[in-house]
C-alpha cells in the first residue's frame, strides 16, 4: 500500500490495516484512542487513530467533517486527511517541533481569521463526539448563545456526572450559578475547534497545527478559553497577541473563562470520574488549575 493508492481507496483503510504488513510505530496519545504512525511501500508516513473497540457510528466521519470545516484559507494549519472509514481516521504525518514566539503569534492571527470565517448558527449540521460522548449540534433556533451553551454543552454532562457520582450536589449548584451570573456579550456564531485544549494544538513542521476537534458553530472565547487549561501551551501570550491584532476580543472576555472551560471539565468528570472534580471547580470559581489528562 503507497500513498497514491490509499488516496486514491480511502475507505480501504481498515481493510488494508487488517491484511497488510505495515510498518507501525505507537504514538503516545491520549486515553481514548490508539495513535500510530504507519510507514508505506513508498516510504510515506501517515498517522491513523482508532478505538482499541468498535468505534461508535459515524465517530471517525464527524473528525474527518470537522477537520475539513475548519480548514479555511488563511486559518491555521490542519493535517491533510487521507482516508476515513468506520474504525479509523489516517492523517499525514507532522513532524513534531519545537513552539517557538512567532510560530505561536502566527497561530494566533490564523485562529481569529477562522472565528471570523462564514457560521450559520450555533451548532452544527450533523452530531458530533467529545471523545466517546455524543455531542449534540443541534442548532441554536433563536437562542443566544448562552443559552444554547447551556442546553447542549453544559446540562447533558452536568447531569450525567451527578448521576455517576463524579461530582456533588453543591458542584452542580455551582456550576449552576456560575452560569446564572455570568453576562456574555452578543456575538455572531463562530467556527470553533471545540475542544482547543493544550494537548489539540500540535507544534511541528514551522507552524501550530489543530488536531481532535469537536468543531461546532459556537462563541469563539471558547477555545482561547480551553486553550488555558492544563498550564496552557508554550507562549500563550503571543497566541493571544496575535488574535488581537486579527480580531480584538470583547470587554471582560478574561472573566469569562471560567464558564467557557465548564463544559470540557464535565466531560472529563463524566468520562473519567471525580478525580476530576477539581476541574470543575476551578471553572465555576474561576480558579485557574492545571496539572490534570486530556480527552484526545
Amino acid at each position: 500500500m503507497d500513498l497514491e493508492w490509499l488516496r486514491a481507496n480511502p475507505r480501504h483503510l481498515g481493510i488494508m490495516l487488517t491484511h497488510q504488513r505495515i510498518r507501525v510505530t505507537p504514538v503516545p496519545g491520549g486515553d481514548i484512542c490508539v495513535a500510530e504512525r504507519l510507514t508505506l511501500d513508498d516510504g510515506s508516513e501517515i498517522f491513523t487513530k482508532r478505538l482499541p473497540v468498535s468505534a461508535p457510528d459515524g465517530f471517525f466521519a464527524a473528525e474527518a467533517a470537522g477537520l475539513q470545516w475548519l480548514s479555511v484559507p488563511g486559518g491555521p494549519a490542519i493535517p491533510e486527511l487521507i482516508a476515513v472509514d468506520e474504525q479509523v481516521i489516517a492523517m499525514a504525518w507532522v513532524e513534531h517541533g519545537a513552539p517557538a514566539p512567532s510560530v505561536a503569534e502566527d497561530f494566533g492571527r490564523r485562529l481569529a481569521t477562522l472565528h471570523r470565517a462564514p457560521c450559520p448558527d450555533f451548532g452544527g449540521e450533523q452530531p458530533g463526539f467529545i471523545g466517546t460522548a455524543p455531542l449534540d449540534n443541534t442548532a441554536g433556533a433563536g437562542l443566544d448563545w448562552l443559552s444554547w451553551y447551556r442546553l447542549r454543552r453544559i446540562e447533558p454532562y452536568l447531569r450525567l456526572s451527578r448521576d455517576r457520582g463524579a461530582i456533588t450536589a453543591a458542584d452542580a449548584a455551582a456550576v449552576e450559578a456560575a452560569l446564572d451570573r455570568t453576562v456574555v456579550p452578543p456575538e455572531p456564531p463562530a467556527r470553533i475547534h471545540g475542544d482547543l485544549h493544550p494537548g489539540n494544538l500540535l507544534w511541528g513542521n514551522g507552524s501550530a497545527w489543530l488536531v481532535d476537534p469537536a468543531a461546532h458553530g459556537g462563541h469563539r472565547e471558547t477555545d482561547l478559553a480551553t486553550l488555558h487549561l492544563f498550564g496552557g501551551p508554550a507562549h500563550l501570550d503571543r497566541i493571544l497577541a496575535g488574535y488581537q491584532e486579527v480580531y480584538p476580543l470583547a470587554d471582560g472576555w478574561a472573566e469569562r473563562v471560567g464558564v467557557h472551560q465548564l463544559h470540557l471539565a464535565l466531560v472529563h468528570t463524566m468520562l473519567f470520574g471525580p478525580g476530576f472534580a477539581g476541574l470543575v471547580r476551578a471553572a465555576a470559581e474561576e480558579r485557574p488549575l492545571s496539572g490534570h489528562g486530556v480527552v484526545s
